[in-house]
């Protein structure tokens, strides 16, 4: 081979070397770099587009799973076996819960399991990432369509609002209206208006059937004076976990 072409190789692969490698430091290859970085990106959009699947999502968000696990790859790839450096990047990524808006219990899970697969493409075992990546949105999508079945069920709780007269007792008034359409019926917070002359008292209900809601409410007109009342979604914690 002409020596020009041994002295061409030579400068190309000095450019990737760091500034402080010594013959002690292992360098990676560009080929590797590639073929860990292809994988892992790879590895991400799998993991987007399972998110998708039963869950409602934002394009930040499968942005972040995309580029997650390519991110935390090249950045273990860099640490090249450090223990000291590993622990610091370890702790940086912690940071990223509580410097954030909050989340769900689910993408917290998902966060953590694309730095999981990009820690594994970036120690190099790019056939056990696949299959965890495989193995963690077969149980992630089965979970999503579980729960969206599920979930069909929640137009039955609702949160109730009833604004009635200060001459009305409204721990015994409307029991036997609640028993006819709910299954539970639980009273959460009591508020004076109008100059104390109203009350405002809400409710967590169970409907048994959804379709007699307004039916529900009409009876509810007629024991309270036809004063206001309120129907809404019945509000979950989905930011504790």
């Amino acid at each position: 081979m002409p020596s020009f072409l041994l002295t061409d190789t030579t400068t190309n692969n000095s450019i990737f070397k760091g500034i402080f490698d010594s013959e002690l430091t292992a360098t990676i290859e560009v080929t590797d770099f590639l073929l860990c970085l292809g994988v892992a990106l790879l590895l991400g959009f799998m993991m987007a587009g399972a998110y998708m699947v039963g869950s409602r999502y934002t394009r930040s968000f499968l942005l972040t799973l995309a580029i997650l696990p390519a991110t935390v790859c090249v950045v273990i790839m860099m640490v090249n076996g450090n223990i000291g450096a590993g622990v610091a990047v370890a702790g940086a990524f912690s940071l990223v819960r509580f410097r954030s808006a909050p989340g769900s219990a689910k993408e917290i899970a998902y966060i953590f399991f694309a730095m999981g697969a990009g820690l594994i493409v970036g120690m190099g075992y790019l056939a056990f990432a696949a299959l965890f990546t495989l193995i963690m949105c077969i149980i992630f999508v089965a979970a999503n369509l579980l729960s969206s079945k599920k979930g069909k069920n929640t137009g039955r709780y609702k949160t109730l609002k009833i604004v009635i007269p200060e001459n009305i007792n409204y721990s015994e008034v409307f029991d036997d209206i609640f028993s006819e359409y709910t299954t539970s019926a639980e009273q959460v917070k009591v508020k004076t208006t109008n100059m104390g002359s109203l009350y405002s008292v809400w409710y967590d209900v169970r409907l048994k059937d959804p379709k007699k809601e307004k039916e529900f409410i009409d009876k509810l007109r007629c024991r309270n004076g036809n004063l206001e009342i309120t129907v809404s979604k019945q509000e979950t914690t989905n930011n504790e976990l």
